[in-house]
């Protein structure tokens, strides 16, 4: 059933793209990588080599485009800001309407394995009330959300402000649920304090301060701190893995993006090592990434970003995060008022923190704890940074129990 007064738009891209995609990866010129076997100075040579010969030669875009196109597609103008997204009709009595927010570097793709049993919960063993009219946009910047070429400011605050015109103002719900994960948490948490008296709640796959892109080194996750000295091994071990896991992109993100696009929007092979590296080590793949996304999966992904011509725009956003920076529109406590449910996963347990119970403790003994009307928070020790892909199954019954009696 598509939506009244709009056209579903099924994804297609142009042949010429992708001869062009084709062209380009056997044209790929390779460097000298000696030495990077076990990948200690990036993606390993014969990793990257033969994903880029299956992506030329064996992988087929039209059967990926046809599993995607199952579901409705629509591309609308948001106050000049191009937005495509995906829905999923609810299948309930009364399904409320839910937007769900990506990060980066993901795609609109990586909610797949959760919108169907999210807006048909009947049909996946669970409750036919708990459905959701699941939309779900690529990021302004993102995917096939582009191009922005009147709107070089976009940041996470900003995207907030599209997606609830998106949901009030075009879709016409005066009320609906939010959830995202990684920049998708902190869009998803922006909507939970600028525009809680419209969300019947929030889930988000982590729960940091809104503040946290603001300051002179948003791009530093030590902020320019040494180690002290005394640190226990492997508390220090941790600190010196997650920094080794985040700081390279945060840092070329936030501080160079531009110089980092030009590259990457010119070598398919680059992008797709660019972003490869962070599937790699964000996911819980234990250092074997196609047990989390089979080749064509990762496939799939990198080629809705190149086709989208998206991967300086989305990159750039981290910059403008850092440029634009986030002020609260009211001095309330909490900050994000809407009720707000969050999902841990073990991949990114910090320091120190081994269970479940001990990551619950641990973010309710934090400052960020204040900030969040939090009604539900599940760890789970298991499970990397792509929550809904990686734990389809948890992160579906984790947001079903944040609204359960919030609609």
């Amino acid at each position: 059933m598509s939506i009244t007064g709009l056209r579903q738009q099924p994804i297609h891209v142009p042949d010429e793209v992708l001869d062009d995609l084709t062209a380009r990866l056997k044209a790929t010129r390779w460097p000298r990588d000696t030495g990077n076997d076990d990948g200690f100075y990036g993606v390993p040579p014969a990793q990257l080599r033969a994903l880029v010969e299956h992506w030329a030669h064996r992988y087929d875009w039209r059967a990926a485009e046809r599993a995607i196109n199952a579901y409705e597609h629509y591309r609308v103008d948001v106050g000049g800001v191009p937005v495509h997204f995906m829905r999923r009709p609810g299948a309930g009595p009364s399904p409320t309407p839910l937007i769900l927010s990506h990060g980066w570097p993901w795609t609109f793709w990586h909610w797949s394995k959760v919108v169907d049993a999210l807006a048909d919960p009947g049909a996946h063993g669970g409750d036919p009330a708990d459905a959701f009219d699941v939309i779900v946009p690529s990021l302004p910047g993102f995917g096939f959300s582009t191009p922005l070429p009147a709107h070089p400011d976009m940041n996470f605050w900003k995207i907030a402000d599209v997606f609830h015109e998106l949901m009030t103002g075009v879709l016409g719900h005066n009320r609906y649920a939010a959830a995202g994960c990684d920049v998708g948490a902190l869009i998803t948490g922006q909507l939970g304090h600028k525009y809680a008296a419209h969300l019947h709640g929030i889930h988000i796959g982590s729960a940091q301060k809104l503040t946290m892109f603001n300051g002179d080194r948003a791009w530093d996750l030590s902020g320019g701190n040494p180690l002290p000295d005394d640190l226990p091994p492997h508390i220090r071990a941790r600190i010196v893995a997650l920094e080794r896991r985040f700081a390279v992109h945060l840092a070329a993100h936030v501080l160079d993006p531009e110089t980092l696009g030009y590259g990457l929007s010119d070598s398919p092979a680059g992008m797709l090592a660019w972003v490869l590296r962070r599937w790699s080590t964000w996911s819980d793949s234990h250092g074997d990434v196609e047990t989390v996304f089979p080749r064509d999966d990762l496939l799939t992904h990198a080629t809705i970003i190149w086709a989208g011509a998206s991967i300086t725009s989305s990159i750039r956003t981290y910059a403008n995060n850092n440029r634009y920076p986030w002020q609260p529109s009211h001095d309330r406590w909490p900050v994000v008022q809407a009720p707000t449910g969050i999902t841990f996963v073990g991949h990114e347990n910090p320091p120190g923190v081994t269970t479940g119970e001990e990551r619950v403790r641990h973010f309710l003994a934090s400052d960020r704890a204040a900030w969040y009307h939090h009604v539900n928070i599940t760890a789970h020790e298991h499970g990397g940074h792509f929550i809904p892909w990686e734990l389809p199954g948890e992160w579906v019954d984790d947001l079903r129990r944040t609204f359960r009696g919030r609609r």
